[in-house]
């Protein structure tokens, strides 16, 4: 379990500094891609689905 969060937090350091660089190269969605699988295998997958799910809610609640 601590082995997988310290990857987590790396990967989440990794993916922030591509994406704050401007350009984003294979091996940068090479790292977002683990960044997501390993962020699915932690506890914090439920919590993340619930927000994700507020949030499509509230946004196809929304009249155009």
């Amino acid at each position: 379990m601590a082995v997988s969060i310290s990857v987590v937090l790396l990967l989440v350091v990794l993916a922030a500094v591509f994406l704050r660089s401007g350009g984003l190269k294979l091996s940068h969605a090479v790292v977002c891609a683990l960044l997501g699988f390993f962020l699915a295998s932690t506890s914090m997958a439920a919590t993340i689905q619930e927000g994700l799910n507020a949030t499509a809610g509230v946004v196809g609640s929304l009249n155009p």
